[in-house]
Parts: structure tokens; C-alpha cells; sequence
């Protein structure tokens, strides 16, 4: 398996701090994962509030549940494979919606393979 961290800056406007977006690979070296890989997104909530993630396409389109982070710990979701292109980079951003609070955050766009994992980090508020 080939690792490939990517860093990115994830903008979680209601949570208060800086949070972090990295993206591993498991594809193989010709650039496509095989069809029993799933891509994942690996939430670190750091935070008091369980979050709602969601992932979409675009900024204002169809936004899709992937599940629920608990507050305090890791989880891992999966994301859809209806939602990537293929064996091509998808652009996607991420939506934390806190259970109790009012509101949403959304992260900057990401480019996601499948087969890759994305670590998304929200910070304690």
C-alpha cells in the first residue's frame, strides 16, 4: 500500500480554531484503486458537540450524510461511491453540523480518489 499525505487548510468557521485536512492513498502506483477499496473519512472531533457529517460536490448542491462523530473521538465514515468520478479526483467538501447547536460548518474543497482516506480534524471549541 503507498501512502501519499496531502495537507490542507480546513476552514470550520463556528468552531474557533484551526483545523487540519489530510488525504492518504491506498491506490496502487498506477494511480486507481481496486474495486474492493472504500474511501473513507476519518473524523477527529475534539470538540463537546457530536456533529452530523455530510459530504457534497459543490458548494450549495445536494449534501449527503455520511453519519455521526461523536464528541471526543475518532470515527471512521464511508464515503458513498456514487459520489466520486470514477477513477479520477473528485472535488469535495465536508459539513459538520452540530447536534445541539446552530450552526453548520463547511470545509474548503478536496480533491478525493477513491480509495483514499481523509482525515478531518475538528479542533475542541
Amino acid at each position: 500500500m503507498r501512502l501519499k499525505p496531502a495537507a490542507l487548510a480546513l476552514a470550520l468557521s463556528c468552531l474557533g480554531g484551526a483545523a487540519a485536512c489530510t488525504r492518504t492513498s491506498s491506490a496502487s502506483a498506477g494511480g486507481t484503486a481496486s474495486p474492493e477499496q472504500v474511501t473513507t473519512v476519518r473524523v477527529e472531533n475534539q470538540g463537546s458537540l457530536d456533529m452530523n457529517v455530510y459530504v457534497t460536490r459543490s458548494l450549495g448542491g445536494q449534501r449527503i450524510r455520511l453519519g455521526t462523530a461523536t464528541a471526543n473521538t475518532t470515527t471512521r465514515l464511508k464515503i458513498p461511491a456514487d459520489v466520486l468520478f470514477g477513477g479520477s479526483n473528485t472535488s469535495l467538501r465536508f459539513i459538520a453540523d452540530p447536534i445541539g447547536g446552530n450552526r453548520r460548518s463547511v470545509s474548503s474543497e478536496i480533491l478525493v480518489t477513491p480509495g483514499d482516506e481523509v482525515t478531518l480534524q475538528i479542533p475542541a471549541s
